[in-house]
């Protein structure tokens, strides 16, 4: 039997509330995260993302107590990033109700941090997010590049290989951002897609370009175990129930 394709939507956490934007700018408020993830739960969503856009001490112990209240109320396994920088990190994010906690930065600068968490949580637990961007670098044969604070900075470091260094690291998940594509609704890179999955053989999460209910089955089609929304869900603009409809009609298994 095929492993269905889960439907996540993305909630970027900015002190306590919801916000998005296009290429990480020009943020508006999207309403309050518990109360969008209970709404998504009784949607039909298969997991949720919350990514702490702030990061900073005042942010997290914002975003443990999200979590806490989060988890009160909702059922479906919960992912959370956002400055997670140790195993200590990750502990009290699981110890709040997280399932599952994405690393990004903190991996690019130490990359054995992710063998330790994964040792101590297993590789379930441990998700690398990796924010990649279209370059022409002589670092990036891939023509893809791993890129710092919301797709501004390069970390000078080919993004196909760093998602496959992950896998070697022990991880037990891609969180696979195109930066380029990231609230512009244009689709899914297909060609990223493409790169990771031939590089890896742990789920992938797509994430960065969805615009509509088309857009998601391509993106399965390119290696996408996982597909992610955030704007056009917060706003109404796709129902969960039209994505997995569409993918269902394209022949994937979708969790009803």
């Amino acid at each position: 039997m095929a492993v269905a394709v889960r439907i996540i939507p993305c909630l970027d956490v900015d002190q306590g509330r919801v916000v998005k934007g296009v290429n990480f700018e020009n943020l508006r408020d999207a309403g309050d995260p518990v109360e969008l993830a209970a709404r998504y739960d009784s949607l039909g969503a298969d997991e949720l993302i919350f990514l702490d856009v702030s990061a900073s001490k005042q942010g997290r112990s914002t975003m443990l107590e999200v979590v806490r209240r989060t988890a009160d109320q909702v059922f479906i396994p919960l992912t959370v990033g956002g400055g997670v920088r140790s195993v200590d990190d990750v502990r009290e994010l699981l110890r709040a109700g997280a399932d599952k906690v994405s690393v990004n930065t903190a991996a690019i600068k130490n990359p054995e941090v992710l063998r330790e968490m994964a040792a101590v949580f297993g590789a379930q637990c441990i998700v690398l997010s990796v924010d990649a961007c279209r370059c022409r670098g002589e670092f990036a044969p891939s023509g893809y590049e791993v890129t710092t604070h919301g797709g501004t900075k390069s970390a000078g470091i080919d993004a196909i290989e760093w998602a496959r260094r992950g896998e070697e690291l022990g991880v037990g998940e891609i969180l696979l951002n195109s930066m380029d594509g990231d609230g512009t609704k244009q689709g899914f890179d297909v060609d990223l897609l493409h790169a990771v999955r031939e590089a890896v053989t742990i789920p992938i999460i797509a994430s960065g370009g969805a615009g509509s209910a088309a857009d998601f089955p391509p993106a399965v089609a390119a290696g996408a175990d996982a597909v992610l929304a955030a704007s056009i869900f917060h706003f109404g603009e796709v129902e969960i129930s039209d994505v997995k409809n569409t993918l269902d009609a394209a022949g994937y298994e979708v969790r009803r």
